[in-house]
């Protein structure tokens, strides 16, 4: 299959940004309401399909190249606790007669656009600026199914943010339930996304072997992806939170605050931070404005650590939320900038060293001279292309961690 669609929004991913800019209008976060659509509803587990519905407003480009496009409520895992949720996110699927084995899908793996219900792209007509690839996608012969994450979208529960286990399983049953929605889906499938969306397609990876052995992951492509994420506590304690940073650190406090109402979030923000908080947590239309207006009023000293204490604990807790834990069931594709100032390339490099001794299979794509946003991501189509077509994954970890020591062993004397 030739891939011939544009990679509009995977050229310049941000962690922050809405979609591909910051110009989209406010939207209201109750769309107007579709038709019902048929498919396998029901059941309890994760990946099963509740409701799909019509888009009577998505871009008329992506209406016109899908034979489906709806907005679905789906069961998925939370990485929390473990308990099952509801999550909504949509689904297209191309026109014509399917391949032989069903149209291949893809779990695409949505960068930030905020924390708070009405931030979900599928509540967007332009679905916050990704309606351009998702159609290009689409074009290409592939399912593609777009996660909101759990917590977007829907108002009673919360967005974990950058917790890599939920959204990892939030792509992978997407997938799941968009088989559930186009009888004519494949078993196989690959994710990739851009900043938080690069963290999913990376926790699903590791996910997926036994998460969902009923499918078959031919690779996974990130951008931007901030994966070892403790990084951000040492930051706070120096003070040296750059402005690309604090945003997402704000984010990431106030979705620990929501997990749990013990959390002593005032320990970890004081003055701006604290006082202009639900504005800072805006995510679309005027209101974002503001706070980005706020964002570079928040000082260093509004965003430190209490103490040693408050800071460790929560150095832990990030960790826990970062990648890489466990060995990949498939090839990766990692793209990253050398001047990325909202994920530093060595926060990247220590991850990908970890990942490289698991055995991973990784091509990985350092582009010196790109930052967080404006990495190019154009490898992305020809290498998932290689992936379903079953050619061999090329692996640059042989030649990143460099050849391993021989570890030498002391015997007894006799």
């Amino acid at each position: 299959m030739r891939a011939r669609a544009l990679f509009a929004c995977v050229a310049a991913v941000s962690l922050l940004a809405t979609g591909c800019g910051d110009d989209a209008p406010d939207r209201s976060s109750t769309p107007p309401t579709g038709l019902e659509l048929p498919g396998q509803f029901g059941g309890t587990e994760a990946g099963s399909l509740l409701s799909a519905t019509t888009m009577p407003t998505v871009d008329r480009r992506l209406s016109a190249a899908s034979s489906v496009a709806a907005r679905i409520t789906y069961l998925s895992t939370s990485g929390i606790d473990g308990s099952i949720q509801e999550v909504t996110g949509t689904v297209f699927a191309p026109g014509g007669t399917a391949p032989e084995g069903g149209w291949p899908v893809i779990a695409y793996g949505h960068p930030t656009t905020g924390t708070r219900p009405e931030c979900a792209p599928s509540l967007d007509p332009m679905l916050l600026g990704m309606s351009q690839t998702v159609t290009g996608l689409v074009k290409a012969g592939y399912v593609v199914a777009v996660s909101d994450y759990q917590g977007l979208g829907k108002d009673d529960t919360y967005h974990p943010y950058l917790d890599a286990t939920t959204e990892g399983q939030n792509l992978i049953d997407s997938v799941r339930a968009a088989r559930k929605l186009v009888p004519d889906a494949s078993t196989r499938w690959a994710a990739f996304g851009g900043s938080q969306g690069g963290q999913a397609a990376w926790a699903a990876n590791e996910l997926a072997a036994g998460y969902a052995p009923e499918l078959q992951l031919v690779g996974t492509a990130s951008y931007s992806a901030p994966l070892a994420i403790d990084g951000f506590v040492d930051a706070a304690v120096d003070g040296t939170l750059t402005s690309e940073q604090r945003l997402a650190w704000l984010q990431v406090l106030g979705a620990l605050a929501a997990e749990s109402p013990d959390f002593p979030l005032d320990d970890y923000r004081r003055g701006v931070a604290k006082d202009e908080w639900d504005v800072l947590m805006a995510c679309k239309g005027p209101p974002t404005v503001e706070r980005d207006r706020l964002a570079n009023e928040v000082t260093s000293e509004d965003l430190r650590p209490s103490d040693p204490q408050a800071a460790e604990a929560l150095r832990q807790r990030l960790q826990s939320m970062s990648l890489p834990r466990v060995p990949a069931t498939a090839p990766i594709l990692i793209v990253y900038g050398g001047q990325d100032q909202l994920v530093p390339p060595v926060w990247t490099d220590r991850a990908l060293d970890e990942a490289c001794r698991k055995g991973d299979v990784i091509q990985i794509e350092l582009q010196p001279d790109r930052g967080h946003a404006d990495v190019d991501g154009g490898s992305a189509f020809p290498w998932i292309n290689q992936r379903f077509a079953g050619e061999p994954a090329r692996n640059d970890c042989p030649a990143f961690i460099g050849p391993v020591e021989p570890t030498v062993v002391l015997e007894a004397p006799q």
